[in-house]
């Protein structure tokens, strides 16, 4: 799970440890947290949209590009390492929806 600030609400989340990226539809996503995962969220609610695994967590902010084929892609570094959490070496990508 997500590790807390020392002393937090265990509800309240980690530490942010990158940037988000704001889609133009509204869509946030982040992989700013110890826990080797990326998330999306609804800008105007709040609400966890999607959520996937990563090798290891993230310490980047993500970002969009368009293949040469049209579709729109996130994608955002793993490489954790730090504060206790395991190395990683790895880009991951992950197709958006049409």
């Amino acid at each position: 799970g997500r590790m807390p600030v020392p002393g937090a609400q265990p509800n309240w989340g980690s530490i942010n440890l990158g940037g988000p990226l704001i889609a133009g539809d509204g869509v946030v996503f982040i992989g700013a947290t110890f826990d080797p995962a990326i998330r999306a969220f609804d800008v105007e609610t709040g609400k966890e949209l999607w959520q996937a695994a990563l090798p290891a967590s993230a310490r980047a902010t993500p970002m969009i590009f368009t293949g040469p084929n049209g579709k729109q892609y996130v994608v955002i570094a793993a490489g954790g390492g730090k504060m206790g959490t395991p190395s990683g070496d790895a880009y991951v990508a992950f197709a958006l929806p049409d």
